[in-house]
Formats: C-alpha cells, structure tokens, sequence
C-alpha cells in the first residue's frame, strides 16, 4: 500500500492575485485544480491514503475535497489555519495521519511531471528517504556523494555550503536540484521529534543526512514544471499537453 502527503499548505504568494482569494491548491491549470490533478496522479499510482495540509483558505480545499468525495480516496486533511508550520513541520504534524511501519510519499501541490510515482515509491523504499532530483540550473543545490548520498546543500550566488560534514568539498560533489517529490521512510519521520513545531524539510534532510540515508534519484528523461509563479502558470497546459502524449 502506498501513502502520501500532499504539501498545499502554502499562502501562494508568487500566484498573487489569483492567491489572494484562493488557495495555490485551487488555482486550475487546464480547467482542474491543482489539488485534483495531485490527487488523481497519486490515486492512479496505487496511493490508498493521502494527507492533505491546509492553511491559506483552507475551507475552499476541504469543501472541495468533501463535494467530490475525496475522489473515491481515503484523504485525510492535517489542519495548520492555526499556524502554517512550513514543509518540515506539517509533515511532523501529519505523520499521527499515517500508518507508521510503511513510507510516505511527499509532492508539492504545485509540481506536475512524467513521473511514474508508483516506479519511483516501489524502487525507493529501502532508503531512509528519497530525494527526486533534476538537472535543471537553479541557484540552490543539494550535494551529494558519488554514490548519490546526500551529504550537503550550496548556494552558488552566495557561495553558501550548508553540511553537517566539517571539511565538505562541494567541487567534489554531484549538484542536483530538487523536484518537490521525496519519499521518507518510519525511521527517518521519527528524527523529526527533535525539531521544532515549525521548520523546512530540507533543513531536517541536512541536519540528519550523517545518520540515515538521504538517496537522490535523477530521472533522466524527467519532464516537471512548478507552477506555483504566475510566469510558468500560463505555460502550464502546454506542458501538460507534452507529458500526456509522451505517456
């Protein structure tokens, strides 16, 4: 049985207007919302349960969910309108949602690509988490080992090389950027008891990549587009258009 988390918790801000009266969750691209297109996808690859965080008009999300019937899924929604907890503690949150003896599957509301999640999940379960990676250029990059151990992160506009590893080379590592889809195992989830109510997910994977494995999987045909800014939102269908036929 698959599992997954569904990250829609976020305010949206690189979406305004349209965020400012609808969640990011919300938004359409090619006449359905995000959120349905994430939970078909994951629905399609075999996921039995899926947890949901809401904050930014989380109302619209759950009423939605609910007038669909959760698309014949067993959603279950983590409620952050308190406090937003960011990517790292809503999935510390959400984690008493899950059953705790199998993986999580995470994807970002805003992420669409080629990925086939069932492959990715089933090849993936044994490490302490997965990482989906990409070549694509950014500014901030993960590093990793030669055998795809994650053992750092760079910011090659500022020069900034975050590692719990004193001495780290990052000209000695392979850079990849992140996808926004990751798996993480029982034993990892239980690591994040030690961090605050409210932290990044990267900073958890950073803080514990010297004590359980964090693997990074390059996909090489991968085709992922964020739409969370205004700028990629109206490119979207046709992107979507290009990943459909190539499937």
């Amino acid at each position: 049985m698959m599992q997954a988390m569904i990250f829609a918790a976020g305010l949206g801000t690189r979406l305004k207007p349209l965020t400012d009266t609808m969640p990011k969750a919300m938004v359409p691209v090619a006449g359905e919302p995000l959120i349905k297109r994430v939970v078909m996808k994951l629905k399609e690859a075999g996921a039995e349960r899926i947890v949901v965080n809401v904050h930014h008009f989380a109302g619209q999300i759950t009423s939605y969910l609910a007038a669909n019937d959760n698309f014949g899924t067993d959603i279950r929604i983590s409620d952050e309108t308190d406090m937003l907890l960011d990517t790292g503690g809503g999935l510390k949150k959400a984690m008493p949602l899950f059953d705790n003896t199998k993986p999580v599957l995470i994807h970002n509301v805003d992420i669409l690509s080629n990925v086939s999640l069932k492959e990715f999940y089933d090849a993936n379960r044994q490490y302490g988490a997965t990482l989906l990676v990409s070549k694509r250029k950014t500014k901030r990059y993960l590093l990793f080992d030669s055998e795809m151990r994650l053992v750092g992160w760079k910011n090659t506009e500022t020069g900034e090389v975050r590692s719990p590893y004193r001495n780290l080379s990052a000209e000695d590592c392979r850079m990849y950027a992140f996808s926004g889809i990751h798996i993480i195992s029982p034993h990892t989830a239980s690591l994040m008891q030690d961090m605050p109510d409210k932290f990044g997910i990267m900073d958890f994977y950073l803080s514990c990549c010297d004590k359980t494995v964090i693997h990074g999987c390059c996909k090489e045909d991968l085709m992922l587009m964020d739409v969370g800014k205004a700028e990629t939102l109206k490119d979207a269908e046709t992107f979507l258009n290009r990943i459909e036929n190539k499937e």
